[in-house]
């Protein structure tokens, strides 16, 4: 291994005072829930949002003079490019990231906001890597890679020698992965000061490419993740050795386990954190006898998603969790059915969302007409208490799943 612990021990000198030393906080909920002592460490909290500042300010600082006069170029569709235009701005640097076409607007405006040119190159990262380290070569910039860089991995494991520092007692840590850098820093910084530590990777399923990699498999497909900022198909050269010689287990997390755990973090611990940082959480839901009785490490690196992104999170969370039942009810098509029918939803106690009143293009006799209505309960067993309500008063009624009408009348996912 080219980096030591030496080098992370220096490079947590120089970001000292730069970068904050974010705290490690136990979660007394999560740890009653899985049966494990759960400890968190929020990245999350970073001035940009998320650990890519650590690195980045390694790497700037590590420039010669000629160099910061040449400026730099870095490629990434958010963190990294944050990470890397705050501080080359704070050292002087001039700073081009590249970004790839589609990357929604705000983060293109944060990093713009930071001082960096952005440039809209390539329909996916990989293409707007290659056209970044094109530019890099023909303008005679340094290029800052976000992850497959000596520094970069240095910086980045100085998440572990604070999280150790603050929580020494830990069994395993829990680390997301995308090319590497974050969990091979962190890897080598672990285990020289506590050899006996299990480093656990998570990747998204879809891009489980370091996985793939060291099973000797193709690489993954890829696709829609709300994981975007471990969506990589092509890990680290670099990084790639040192997850083999230190991490224990790589764990492939799916969509529905990312999105329950952006959900659960808001919801029990009211943070902020976008799908990437809550891959470890997403590792103990869906494996939480790998982690049961154990003192347990979630690194969540980030909490950079978009406002749009995290609302239909948390509404889907609701539907999932029963908190919002959608109820399909057949009513005579005549004055005082409508009044009847909430009337009745009202004495339960449940709050009506949204009411649609379809008398067209369905499949019911001319003289009736559905209801569809969407009601705020405590618990799925309150939208069977409603459901029992409706139909004591003669009403047909049926609980719909979240994308089509369940027969059977059960509450569907």
């Amino acid at each position: 291994m080219t980096v030591s612990i030496d080098d992370i021990r220096a490079a947590a000198r120089t970001i000292e005072g730069a970068v904050l030393h974010t705290p490690t906080v136990r979660s007394p909920t999560l740890s009653e829930e899985f049966g494990a002592d759960i400890r968190l460490k929020l990245e999350n909290l970073q001035y940009t949002g998320s650990f890519k500042e650590r690195g980045a300010l390694v790497k700037l600082t590590g420039l010669d003079a000629a160099q910061r006069r040449a400026g730099i170029v870095a490629v990434s569709a958010g963190n990294h490019a944050q990470g890397v235009a705050r501080h080359a701005g704070k050292l002087g640097i001039p700073a081009t990231i590249v970004m790839p076409k589609g990357t929604p607007f705000l983060k293109v405006e944060n990093t713009e906001r930071l001082g960096a040119r952005v440039l809209l190159e390539g329909a996916s990262l990989a293409e707007a890597t290659d056209f970044g380290t094109e530019l890099a070569a023909r303008e005679g910039r340094v290029l800052i890679h976000p992850y497959d860089d000596d520094e970069i991995i240095a910086g980045q494991g100085t998440v572990a020698l604070e999280m150790l520092a603050d929580a020494p007692d830990l069994d395993v840590l829990v680390i997301p992965i995308g090319g590497g850098g974050l969990i091979a820093g962190n890897a080598i910084a672990a285990k020289a000061l506590r050899p006996e530590i299990e480093i656990v990777g998570v990747e998204a399923a879809a891009f489980a490419s370091m996985r793939a990699a060291r099973a000797g498999a193709p690489p993954p497909p890829g696709g829609p993740t709300l994981a975007e900022g471990i969506a990589v198909r092509r890990p680290g050269t670099r990084t790639r050795p040192v997850v083999e010689a230190l991490v224990s287990d790589i764990l492939a997390v799916d969509e529905a386990a990312i999105e329950a755990a952006v959900h659960k973090m808001v919801g029990v611990e009211r943070l902020v954190v976008e799908g990437a940082g809550a891959a470890p959480l997403a590792a103990l839901i869906a494996s939480p006898e790998r982690f049961a009785g154990r003192q347990v490490g979630l690194l969540v690196s980030g909490g950079n998603i978009d406002a749009r992104l995290l609302a239909t999170v948390l509404m889907r969370g609701l539907v999932r969790d029963g908190r919002l039942q959608r109820l399909r009810i057949e009513v005579s098509d005549i004055p005082g059915s409508l009044a009847e029918v909430t009337e009745i939803i009202g004495a339960a106690e449940a709050n009506i969302v949204e009411i649609h009143h379809r008398r067209l293009f369905q499949d019911v006799p001319v003289k009736l007409a559905d209801l569809d209505v969407v009601v705020e309960t405590r618990d799925r067993e309150h939208g069977a208490e409603i459901l029992g309500r409706l139909r004591s008063a003669g009403f047909d009624a049926r609980l719909l799943s979240s994308r089509a009408l369940d027969p059977t009348g059960d509450i569907g996912g």
